[in-house]
């Protein structure tokens, strides 16, 4: 999750067990910087872009590292505030709360999170929340806001930390109840067609949660259908594009791609551009402009080359998408405009769209 939304539900974290000791304004502040220890990872000098892409949210992110840590923070804390001197066992329970719910958050985002590192390192992400959604994070800052506003704990303020914990929490797993209801609908539309995908995940598409993205691998082509939640089966809208990965043998060294088709659990596309080979993690960003997208290999005389991977520049919100998903949110399900050339399905109606048969070859 985004860096606000960690540091105020760290923040809340730290009211809720550590507000009645410390007061609420030491305790928001203590939880917030908490909440925002284990992001610091990324100051860790990775030895290329893909290593730091697929390393992030390693060890500092895994349960049993921050377990075996918390004794560390919580000493320094209860040397710091008078109100913790006889409080270890609640001091440590808060530092550890602190710390997991940042791993259990960022475990719900599609990027994935290695929460039991290093006794499994496979990394654990739902998709079932995006990686900032304002209806998770505004109760958590209005209770932050109001704590250091104040200068006392009360029971008003006590009742306003519990309401703030549990309603977002019923909204994290409300996301995971409309991410499988997308998945049906996703799955039933293929089924269909007759189009039985390799893999497929459902992901919230930016910023809410009735309105959803699910992306579909098929051989070398992949799909992605976008589904109001409130709508019918008429209102999804679904497009087919090549992912280019029989381009995989015409590398002479492929260990850059083989590192984001792992990562990315086969969700990946190639391209060229400017005669580099590019390679996109489907699973976060829209078509074409995905966040993580690396040049890995250059075209030669005598072939493809691998190159020191490059991390792409790009465009994360266009205006027109902005309009697409606002008009989508209201109930007016249109095609997407950068992908209008693929759309395959619209109001209900299915259609061929021949550059999607295509695959990129050597």
């Amino acid at each position: 999750m985004d860096s606000v939304t960690q540091f105020v539900l760290g923040s809340g974290v730290g009211l809720a067990v550590l507000g009645r000791k410390i007061g609420p304004r030491k305790a928001a502040i203590t939880g917030g910087l908490l909440g925002t220890v284990p992001d610091l990872d990324v100051l860790y000098p990775f030895d290329d872009p893909i290593d730091s892409f697929i390393l992030h949210r390693g060890a500092t992110h895994s349960l049993i590292l921050q377990a075996l840590v918390t004794p560390l923070f919580g000493e320094g804390l209860i040397r710091l505030f008078k109100g913790l001197r006889d409080q270890r066992i609640l001091t440590y329970l808060a530092i550890y709360l602190c710390f997991a719910t940042h791993a259990l958050i960022d475990a719900a985002t599609i990027y994935g999170t290695k929460l039991f590192w290093p006794v499994w390192k496979e990394p654990l992400g739902t998709g079932s929340i995006f990686i900032i959604d304002p209806l998770y994070t505004l109760p958590l800052l209005v209770i932050t806001i109001w704590a250091l506003c104040v200068g006392s704990w009360s029971a008003r303020l006590r009742r306003a930390v519990t309401f703030s914990l549990a309603i977002s929490t019923a909204y994290m797993a409300w996301g995971l109840i409309a991410q499988q209801i997308a998945l049906s609908k996703a799955s039933d539309v293929l089924a269909r067609q007759d189009i039985v995908p390799e893999r497929i995940i459902a992901t919230a598409a930016p910023f809410n949660s009735i309105f959803w993205k699910a992306t579909a691998i098929d051989g070398d082509r992949y799909y992605n259908l976008y589904i109001p939640l409130l709508g019918d089966t008429d209102s999804i809208t679904a497009y087919a594009h090549p992912r280019g990965a029989r381009s995989i043998g015409c590398l002479d060294d492929a260990s850059s791609l083989q590192k984001l088709a792992e990562f990315s659990k086969g969700f990946y596309r190639i391209d060229r551009e400017d005669g580099r080979v590019v390679v996109s993690d489907l699973r976060m960003g829209l078509t074409p402009e995905y966040v993580f997208r690396f040049s890995i290999a250059e075209e030669t005389a005598n072939g493809l080359k691998a190159i020191f991977p490059q991390r792409r520049p790009s465009n994360r919100a266009t205006e027109e998408d902005i309009d697409w998903l606002i008009a989508n949110l209201s109930g007016d399900y249109v095609l997407r405009p950068a992908e209008t050339d693929m759309a395959l399905l619209q109001n209900g109606k299915w259609h061929f769209a021949s550059a999607a048969a295509q695959a990129t070859s050597c």
